[in-house]
This record gives structure tokens, sequence and C-alpha cells, in this order.
């Protein structure tokens, strides 16, 4: 029964705009530890429950071992873009692509409440519910990436799921560096994602 108050209280938050991450409950921390340095970070299962399950059960399963950061997303190498962003986009390991898991339906930020702000940890995507293993990590405020943004012309946004609480200087290390186009080259190995209860309370 408290279970459900809480998640109708934040539900209720979350759409009166005023959801405070750290009101969650449930929060779940997170140790990516890559070739650049170590990115703390912070899940949020009551507000984002279907996002958070999916990227923890990529976790659990192993996907990420052998990981990566790929993508490097800046101001500078989006021409053909009239709305411009800034992330860096990692994901699993590109060999074992074929034995993940199928892809999970859109949390919507009207919905949960999490938006796409400085930090913010996101699922990437191409079509409607079509997110599998993909993530990214905004640098600075987003605001065109959350539901009824103009970034992606369908206008459904991206589903944010958790944010950095240490380590951003790691996440714009990453975002600068070597890159053709918005490829990393070299890519950034990830080397381990591991859950940390200590970071559950920031």
């Amino acid at each position: 029964m408290i279970r459900w108050v809480t998640i109708l209280l934040t539900a209720l938050l979350a759409a009166c705009g005023s959801f405070d991450p750290q009101a969650d409950p449930d929060r779940i921390g997170l140790i990516i530890t890559t070739d650049q340095g170590t990115i703390e970070v912070v899940l949020h299962p009551t507000m984002a429950p279907i996002t958070v399950s999916n990227s923890l059960r990529d976790g659990d399963a192993g996907q990420y071992v052998g990981g990566r950061f790929h993508r490097t997303v800046t101001l500078e190498n989006q021409p053909d873009r009239r709305i411009r962003i800034e992330v860096i986009q990692g994901g699993t390991d590109p060999s074992r692509r074929l034995e993940g898991f199928p892809p999970v339906v859109i949390e919507h930020t009207d919905q949960t409440g999490l938006k796409h702000k400085d930090g913010t940890l996101s699922m990437a995507r191409n079509e409607p519910d079509s997110a599998r293993s993909e993530f990214f990590i905004c640098i600075g405020q987003q605001p065109s990436l959350d539901y009824g943004g103009l970034r992606n012309p369908d206008g459904q946004g991206f589903a944010a799921f958790g944010h950095v609480v240490k380590g951003m200087e790691v996440v714009r290390a990453i975002q600068i560096a070597d890159h053709d186009g918005q490829r990393l080259t070299p890519v950034i190995s990830i080397r381990s994602i591991r859950r940390v209860d200590a970071l559950a309370g920031r």
C-alpha cells in the first residue's frame, strides 16, 4: 500500500512540474568506469520503472562488459540540425547486440517528471518505442529532448531515467575527445558498470 501511495504521490508531483529526483525513495546508484575516468550516476526506478528495469537487465546480463562510448554530439558537429544538442552516447558491446532484449516503450518526461538537464541519463532511440541498450548523457540543459521537444520530429522525446552525481568532468572530457564527425576515434571503453548502494541517497 505504501509503495502505491509513493508512486501516486510522485506521479502527481511530476504532473505539476515540481518533482525533485531526490524524493525518489528507491534510488539505485551505479558507477560507470571508463578509459577516461569514473562517472557516478543515480537511477530513478519509482519515476521511470520500465526504463530503469531495462537498463539493469542489460547490466545484469553482462551486456555492458566490453561496452563503449562511441558518439559525441557538440554544437559544431551537427551543421544540418536547426536544433542542436550536446550529449555523449554509449552502449553495450556491439558484438553482442543480437543477444540483447526487446525494445521498451518510451516513458515520457511529462509523465515521469525527469527532464533533460545537465548530467541527465537517458535512452537513445530512432523510432518511438525502439530503445534497447544505447544511452546518452546530457551536457547542459536540453529541453528539446523532453516530451513535446522539437529535436525529434515525432515530438515524443526521450526517456530520462537517471542523473550524474559525480564525474561530469569525465563526461565533458569524453565529449571533446578525438572524433570524426560525431564518431569518437577511438571509442572510449566502458570497463565496468556496477551497483553501489552508497550512492542511492544522492
